[in-house]
């Protein structure tokens, strides 16, 4: 849903390059923006509504002085328009969350689609992975994502596979708990929005922190608590909650949650994605509800 916001409000909050890229239709220098030639790993929002656009793993260096991107991160985050000013006829590339002008799209980028989103920098804020990314392991991934989902300020929730040997492992396979992975959810977020503290309070409150390999239902090490860290910055807030909430008494016993390196997230298979929205009434471990209330 488009999110129109006053032209005076964005007056104040963005910058006037900002402004007249995205509001007036502008175009930025090539080579002399701020993200054309950044090759840090992470997440670019959009400046305006602060959605998801793109991720690092699309950016690649097409040589034209703009950041270059070959697919957007979600299905439904740009809207394509006929663009015929300057005498030619280009396809440009709105933001579906503001209706704030990116760039343009070509048809000569790699990858099976072929496409170069070509953006300019004033269009997008870029949250670098170790800022913008949780991975955790709370049981059964399908009510995790679903509980995760709801909250402000996660962009994208995925379900997968972390913490094992196996490469590429199959959902038939982390199943038999001979592979080590854990299921797990991968977090896309905006710090700005709600902080990663906050991001591991609803973790410990949406599961049971305290059970080995158990929650629910499910037993086996593939469903182990766990927090999987992505700078010394999230292992030093982590074991300071579980040291906060052992003292606190909240739980019968100990917190046993895994704080350990982030490793290889393996994307789960796509029937898993999404699964209890696509299935309501699908197997769920997690009081989903607990997600709309404070912490």
């Amino acid at each position: 849903m488009t999110k129109k916001i006053d032209a005076s409000v964005l007056r104040v909050r963005l910058s006037a390059e900002q402004f007249r890229v995205t509001q007036e239709n502008g175009t930025e220098s090539p080579f002399q923006n701020e993200y054309w030639d950044n090759q840090e790993k992470g997440i670019y929002v959009d400046i305006v509504s602060g959605d998801l656009l793109f991720t690092s793993e699309a950016k690649f260096d097409s040589h034209c002085g703009w950041p270059s991107f070959s697919r957007v991160a979600l299905p439904d985050a740009v809207i394509a328009k006929k663009d015929s000013t300057h005498g030619m006829v280009r396809t440009e590339v709105r933001s579906a969350g503001s209706d704030s002008h990116l760039g343009h799209v070509f048809d000569d980028g790699p990858g099976p689609d072929g496409l170069r989103y070509c953006i300019n920098s004033a269009s997008i804020r870029f949250i670098p992975a170790a800022e913008g990314t949780a991975l955790f392991a709370a049981g059964c991934f399908w009510g995790t994502e679903g509980y995760f989902r709801q909250l402000p300020g996660v962009l994208s929730a995925s379900v997968g596979y972390t913490g094992g040997s196996t490469v590429n492992p199959t959902y038939e396979e982390v199943c038999t708990g001979k592979t080590g992975h854990a299921e797990a959810i991968e977090i896309l977020f905006d710090p700005e929005r709600i902080s990663y503290q906050d991001l591991l309070r609803h973790f410990f409150r949406m599961h049971d922190p305290t059970t080995k390999n158990r929650q629910g239902n499910d037993i086996g090490t593939q469903y182990r608590s766990a927090v999987f860290c992505f700078s010394p910055s999230q292992k030093e807030v982590a074991g300071a909650l579980v040291a906060e909430l052992d003292r606190s008494g909240q739980f019968s016993g100990p917190v046993v949650t895994e704080i350990v390196p982030a490793e290889i997230f393996y994307p789960a298979e796509v029937y898993h994605q999404q699964y209890l929205a696509k299935n309501p009434g699908g197997y769920c471990h997690v009081n989903l509800g607990l997600a709309k209330k404070p912490l």
